[in-house]
């Protein structure tokens, strides 16, 4: 808690501005945190926002910035501040924006919804991947034979989201479950309850008649994470 002195010496945070030091400290924790995500060679970019001008602040010696639990350090994303040394202990959320650039596969020229992807339609350039919505790619020959979903505009990256889910198997088919958990992984046969998309989840059925939900990852594979 602050003593007499330090509170009236104490200076109040500023609603509509931050500290250099305070607004470094963010930058490095927002930085740190999406490192952890990101791929290798990517760059991290940090804009800190500015707090709620309505906020009405109590002074406080030492503000404590964290990431809040369940928030990704990624894109348009939040860090928050509180007060661990003061009269009156607050806790509040800044907005920052996080920029992860690396290079990842774009559109050459402008394409239209269903086109069938060709390798001279695709270009590598460095982009905001956190910006993105889905996941990006660097293997052109991965993309060859995709289908797009929707209009994607040249210099744009092709990501998961604009493009068609793969069917790996049909209702019926017999696929590899993989299940895993902390410190275990076994591998078996199923039954496919429905036909398997890429990255949707399906039920299995085990020849013991038990069910579970697993994830499509390839070709009549299911990952079920325990």
């Amino acid at each position: 808690m602050l003593s007499e002195a330090q509170a009236q010496t104490a200076k109040p945070v500023v609603t509509e501005t931050l500290s250099t030091e305070l607004r470094l400290q963010v930058q490095d924790l927002a930085q740190a945190g999406a490192k952890a995500g990101m791929p290798a060679q990517a760059r991290v970019e940090v804009q800190v926002g500015q707090l709620d001008p309505r906020l009405k602040l109590a002074p406080c010696a030492q503000v404590q910035p964290y990431l809040p639990t369940g928030l990704q350090m990624w894109g348009r994303t939040r860090i928050g501040l509180r007060c661990i040394d003061g009269r009156a202990r607050w806790n509040v959320t800044l907005p920052v924006q996080v920029k992860v650039y690396a290079r990842a596969l774009v559109a050459a020229e402008p394409l239209a919804s269903g086109v069938s992807l060709t390798q001279a339609q695709l270009a590598m350039a460095e982009i905001d991947i956190a910006s993105v919505a889905g996941a990006v790619f660097t293997d052109a020959a991965g993309l060859t034979g995709r289908s797009l979903v929707r209009p994607v505009a040249a210099g744009e990256a092709i990501s998961s989201s604009s493009l068609r889910a793969r069917q790996w198997f049909a209702a019926g088919e017999t696929v590899q479950v993989r299940v895993s958990g902390p410190g275990f992984a076994v591998a078996g046969e199923g039954q496919a309850m429905a036909a398997g998309l890429e990255g949707q989840n399906v039920k299995i059925r085990f020849e013991n008649g038990r069910m579970v939900t697993g994830r499509v990852v390839g070709e009549r594979r299911v990952e079920v994470l325990l």
